[in-house]
């Protein structure tokens, strides 16, 4: 019942955000498993420079998020949103028409570029459209829309690489294109437009607040700490297969049915326990995140010398125990940005956040594959731990710089 009580009380913009994001990330999941080996094994480019181009991706999205949240507090969220992605329906799809590592590169950093713009404009839309009590919710929406799309995509991009393996790439551009017509025949105008176009008068002006948003010292420090939950969230597509088949010698099958936890814990549980938590300071949110993402990593540590069905299942511990630790995460720490200086500086704040998270996914899996590489992987699991913990302390020492309405708990002290 509380999951459908979760659902009450929403802009219809908020709906069309939601039903864009789904269908944006179906595209993802379409492609998301085939690439690599679609590029590598069928076009002959050499892994080392599909990594590069995926490093190029990476720089791209970055580059894009950083852009993507300057222009939506100079134009508008709307403008950049639908922009992004009528600009990627022919980017991604181009990746069809790749053969060289040379074009693979290139395709790979323009996509990466023109996806990057989205993700700052459609946060701040959110925010822009949410007062404090639903905020929170509603950008756990967003989450279990974006879970529930790449799983979809999985299994609709299996179907269809099977009859045309460069469909996956037309396809995914194809859900691009659709999602620009969505945006651009409902997305209403932000109830902040008519600030954002009237209250900077100059790019030189628009230039300084951007660099005023971006150094905002609150916005660094949930940049830093977004960084440290993003090195955590890296453990599960890097180090924990790797961990899962040679301790137990797990099958691909047998890990894709294991990881299913995931999504899976997300969509069920997402919205009831955001809302379940809606009276509670976001930085309280944030510190039980980092004790549920403590206590998967013990749950790994534990799993060395136990029993093959009792190992399994304290890895399919660590797979639920830190879903939960992501669910209260991502919106809590995406809904306090938002509140964080001006509303028309709000692209450009949570534009950091992002950047902030996509640098702790790149750390992660050097991290952890250093561990691997000299043979001491039974210590990554304590030293993520100690990690976990230092984010808990900065989630305490953040939360004496924010404002009861910044923490969500205005309504509560009568602010």
């Amino acid at each position: 019942m509380a999951r459908f009580e979760s659902l009450r009380g929403f802009d219809a913009g908020v709906w069309v955000v939601a039903v864009a994001r789904f269908v944006n990330v179906l595209g993802s999941g379409i492609v998301y498993p085939f690439a690599t080996l679609y590029f590598y094994r069928e076009v002959g480019i050499p892994f080392t420079l599909v990594g590069t181009g995926l490093f190029a991706n990476s720089v791209g999205l970055a580059i894009g998020t950083l852009i993507g949240g300057f222009l939506a507090d100079r134009y508008g969220r709307r403008p950049v949103m639908v922009a992004s992605m009528a600009l990627a329906a022919p980017s991604l799809a181009a990746y069809a028409l790749v053969t060289t590592a040379a074009e693979f590169v290139v395709v790979a950093a323009v996509a990466g570029t023109v996806m990057g713009l989205f993700t700052p404009a459609s946060q701040a839309m959110i925010a822009d459209l949410t007062d404090d009590e639903a905020r929170d919710r509603a950008y756990a929406l967003l989450k279990v829309a974006s879970n529930a799309g790449f799983g979809a995509g999985f299994v609709l991009g299996g179907l269809i690489y099977g009859v045309t393996q460069t469909g996956v790439f037309v396809a995914n551009g194809a859900t691009s294109a659709v999602v620009a017509l969505v945006l651009l025949a409902a997305l209403p105008r932000s109830p902040a437009a008519e600030r954002l176009e009237t209250g900077v008068g100059s790019v030189r002006e628009t230039v300084r607040a951007w660099g005023r948003s971006v150094t905002h010292p609150t916005i660094l420090g949930l940049a830093a700490l977004n960084v440290g939950f993003a090195i955590m969230y890296a453990q599960m597509n890097s180090t924990i297969p790797v961990h899962a088949e040679a301790t137990f010698d797990l099958t691909s099958e047998q890990l894709g049915t294991l990881f299913v936890l995931n999504p899976l814990v997300i969509v069920l549980f997402q919205l009831p326990i955001v809302a379940r938590i809606a009276d509670w300071r976001r930085t309280r949110g944030l510190l039980v995140s980092a004790g549920f993402w403590t206590a998967s990593f013990v749950a790994v540590f534990l799993s060395y010398g136990a029993p093959w069905a009792i190992g399994v299942g304290l890895i399919g511990a660590f797979l639920v125990l830190r879903t939960i630790g992501e669910i209260l995460h991502a919106p809590l720490i995406t809904a306090l940005a938002s509140d964080v200086g001006p509303v028309a500086e709000r692209g450009s704040k949570l534009s950091v956040l992002e950047v902030a998270k996509r640098l702790g996914f790149g750390v992660g899996p050097v991290l952890g594959g250093l561990f691997f590489d000299f043979g001491v992987d039974h210590l990554l699991w304590p030293t993520l731990v100690v990690g976990c913990l230092c984010l808990g302390l900065g989630v305490l020492a953040l939360e004496r710089r924010v404002t009861p309405r910044q923490n969500g708990t205005a309504a509560a002290v009568g602010g």
